[in-house]
């Protein structure tokens, strides 16, 4: 059998990247990070605890590194929503069914994790100031003001709109992330009644 390339390892070591950080996401999301051990994102990667700490020194170095994707992801797709078609309301509902997704719970749980749970490092403390409330009203602000302008949306102050909003958000993704089937998911339409106008 032939070595690898240079090109082949490097793409053979982002994969296994990957499936760390992957697993770490799982991990974190469940368990917080300060019960979540390294051991157990090996063992959920199917790797040795040493090639973990090959790719990641440290249960810290992970968190930053997940937390930091996860948050720039969900600025993203705010921002999105200014490229979408639509009048307000519509872009508001195609966001909001994005968010409901079950394939961005982890990465929702890992930023309520970051954002409520002790011990997590400076870096991610930073982030946080950076990723805030304001930051996400602000965003959001001029699509609900226009929806207001339009007579879509609500009435009233557009920020505690916003906040109302991404609260309801919050909690919805919270509670269904432990996986409970006592309560499910709200359709995006049912939660637009919560900022359309009357």
């Amino acid at each position: 059998m032939a070595p690898l390339n240079e090109e082949q390892l490097h793409q053979i070591r982002d994969e296994r990247k990957e499936q760390i950080k992957s697993a770490a996401l799982q991990v974190f999301a469940r368990k917080g990070i300060l019960s979540a051990k390294m051991s157990m994102i090996a063992e959920t990667a199917g790797i040795s605890n040493g090639l973990l700490y090959h790719y990641f020194k440290s249960k810290d170095e992970l968190f930053t590194s997940l937390v930091q994707e996860a948050m720039a992801e969900s600025e993203a797709a705010l921002r999105s929503v200014y490229d979408m078609p639509g009048t307000p309301l519509e872009r508001i509902r195609a966001l909001t069914a994005e968010i409901l997704n079950e394939d961005g719970t982890p990465y929702f749980m890992l930023i309520h994790q970051a954002a409520t749970s002790d011990g997590v490092p400076e870096q991610v403390k930073q982030l946080q100031q950076q990723y805030s409330m304001d930051t996400y009203v602000d965003m959001l602000l001029p699509l609900f003001e226009e929806g207001q302008q339009a007579g879509e949306l609500a009435e009233g102050d557009p920020r505690e709109l916003i906040v109302c909003y991404l609260s309801v958000l919050s909690g919805v993704m919270v509670i269904n992330s432990n996986g409970s089937k006592v309560y499910q998911i709200p359709k995006a339409d049912m939660l637009m009644r919560l900022v359309a106008r009357k």
